[in-house]
């Protein structure tokens, strides 16, 4: 059972719930604890542990009703359907005489082909038929599961391959028996046909349904992290339209796991008021004695971001993305400011707080989008925060250095460069295109701590992921 508790908890990790290995050891204690026979009592023992937001509530309660699904199979209908198509269809209900000898008669055809073929026979005694016959619904559900795990059914991914592995598990549990043996009753024409297709096909839509429900389970959250992983690593110029709001998740998704990975910074003080709670606490350990002292007053640093974006018609995708990327990770960098450019250069960070994120995008472009003018737009952005510019300010700028061969201002990179903790710079062209025609990124580079080639949200990811590491 911990093994299967481990799977599970996999399948809430591949549906977006954090889970991490202390939390996994709780949870086995929990279990543990509480023990299986009792399933709602362990699925809210587990919830408690395992959840820790009203979302990764209701995604766990799902998982947890597909995973421990607890409906057994029931073949009884192969029966019933036997006895519906062997009743006569006079409407009377057992009143003609001799009806039940001739019921009787009709009741075992399976029995009468296997007298007279040793095949029938054999297969009438494997032990998937006689738990057909009998309905034992327990053995048969341990069957299916037991052969779903023999052929790695928790290893699907994609919807293709539900045929594939309906197939194995059928295999697997000895389906060919029945299948060949059908063919040959086909081929001698006997009255046992019909039960026995009867049987065949219940069966196969029981393992459908089962590897329906595993896929579901299983491949539906690893399906949609590859799909994040295939848009994360796209131009962002190439995605379509109709997957646009899909991106927009992934940017959220991305800047919750930085911000729950990077707090912001806040360092003890050894003055100001004592935290007496925290230090009789600390002291149990001594008897009483409060060795260390500990106090309430921190001091939070505040590192100052300056990003300043490109919108002119070349690079606004990656500009409306960055921006986006940045927004959302408000609580972790407390202190943006956000300007946007093309001939001309404006700080935009009010847009962010008086509209919605994607209006205020679009404002954004409509306002400073046009031809672009580096020179007159560093002369700007000097203007507007080359005073606030300290060594603890960090300037991002996204943009293909690309200035219609007008005056690069390259003086003003190196005073923004001399007085700023770093300046990275991000260029959605490649780098082999960097410096060719009437591009100044070569120029530009050494008056830059970083550059690099971005296009896609990985790359984002983890240029922002460093400058988290190093602002924290």
């Amino acid at each position: 059972m911990q093994s299967k508790l481990v799977s599970f908890i996999q399948v809430l990790r591949s549906h977006d719930v954090r889970v991490s290995p202390a939390e996994t050891l709780d949870a086995m204690a929990v279990a543990t604890t509480l023990g299986y026979a009792n399933r709602d009592l362990l699925r809210d023992g587990l919830a408690m542990t395992l959840a820790k937001t009203p979302a990764e509530e209701a995604v766990f309660l799902t998982c947890f009703d597909r995973y421990f699904y607890q409906r057994l199979s029931d073949f009884s209908r192969a029966q019933e359907l036997a006895d519906d198509s062997s009743r006569p269809e006079t409407g009377e209900t057992g009143n003609e005489p001799g009806e039940g000898a001739a019921a009787a008669g009709d009741a075992a055809p399976l029995a009468a082909a296997a007298a007279a073929d040793a095949d029938i026979a054999a297969l009438l005694a494997s032990p998937l038929m006689q738990s057909l016959v009998d309905n034992d619904r327990n053995e048969l559900t341990v069957a299916i599961g037991r052969a779903a795990e023999q052929v790695g059914l928790r290893q699907i991914q994609l919807f293709t391959q539900k045929g594939q592995f309906t197939r194995r598990i059928l295999d697997a549990m000895g389906e060919e028996q029945l299948r060949s043996a059908v063919i040959e009753l086909e081929r001698q024409e006997s009255p046992a046909l019909a039960e026995l297709q009867r049987y065949r096909d219940i069966l196969r839509e029981e393992v459908r349904n089962y590897v329906e429900r595993e896929y579901l389970l299983h491949a539906e959250g690893r399906t949609r992290q590859f799909m994040d992983e295939v848009l994360s690593k796209t131009r962002l110029n190439n995605i379509e339209h109709m997957y646009l709001h899909k991106v927009h998740e992934l940017v959220r998704k991305m800047a919750r796991k930085l911000a729950s990975r990077y707090s912001r910074k806040r360092r003890q003080v050894k003055r100001g008021q004592l935290n007496m709670a925290k230090t009789i606490r600390k002291g149990i350990a001594n008897d009483g004695v409060m060795f260390n002292t500990y106090w309430r007053q921190v001091r939070k640093e505040k590192p100052q971001i300056l990003a300043v974006c490109d919108v002119s018609g070349s690079v606004a995708a990656y500009a409306k993305f960055l921006l986006l990327f940045l927004y959302s990770l408000q609580d972790v960098l407390p202190k943006v400011r956000s300007f946007a450019f093309s001939s001309h250069l404006g700080e935009v960070s009010s847009y962010f707080d008086d509209y919605p994120v994607e209006k205020a995008i679009e404002l954004v472009n409509w306002k400073y989008g046009g031809a672009t003018d580096y020179g007159s737009s560093l002369q700007d952005f000097a203007r507007l925060a080359l005073d606030d510019i300290n060594s603890n300010t960090t300037v991002i700028i996204l943009g293909d250095a690309r200035n219609n061969n007008g005056d690069p201002r390259l003086d003003l990179m190196q005073n923004i460069y001399q007085r700023s903790r770093q300046v990275i710079w991000l260029n959605p062209e490649s780098r082999r295109v960097w410096g060719s025609g009437d591009s100044e990124m070569l120029r530009y580079q050494s008056a830059c701590h970083f550059s690099a080639e971005c296009n896609n949200l990985k790359q984002l990811e983890r240029i922002v992921e460093q400058l988290l590491k190093s602002t924290h």
